[in-house]
């Protein structure tokens, strides 16, 4: 079972944590099931950028992104290289290491 290593984020993780997911799993259903209230605006359909999260270490192991995931990444705060969107990136057997942003672009997120 993969180990996904989430680096300190002051509101979703401040000390950071690392969980454990079926292969299988995107990133943002691990996420959100280990307690990690990461947005989701879109509910994973795949229409917004408030899941991006930065690979920092094992993107290869993940699924390749889709033309769609790719042109909503453009859009998306902070973006790098190594940029998912969490609710498309699909979990195989390799450990990862993910950084998810500071900000996104949710213009009306909940609860704040």
């Amino acid at each position: 079972m993969p180990i996904i290593k989430i680096l300190p984020h002051a509101e979703y993780c401040p000390s950071g944590v690392e969980i454990h997911a079926s292969a299988g799993t995107s990133l943002c259903e691990a996420l959100l099931e280990n307690g990690i209230a990461i947005e989701h605006a879109c509910d994973m359909s795949c229409a917004c950028t408030t899941c991006h999260v930065i690979v920092r270490q094992g993107l290869a192991s993940l699924n390749a992104a889709d033309e769609t995931e790719d042109d909503l990444l453009d859009r998306a705060w902070g973006l790098e290289p190594n940029s998912r969107l969490s609710c498309q990136a699909i979990l195989a057997q390799s450990d990862v290491v993910i950084e998810i942003p500071k900000y996104t672009i949710n213009h009306a997120k909940e609860n704040h």
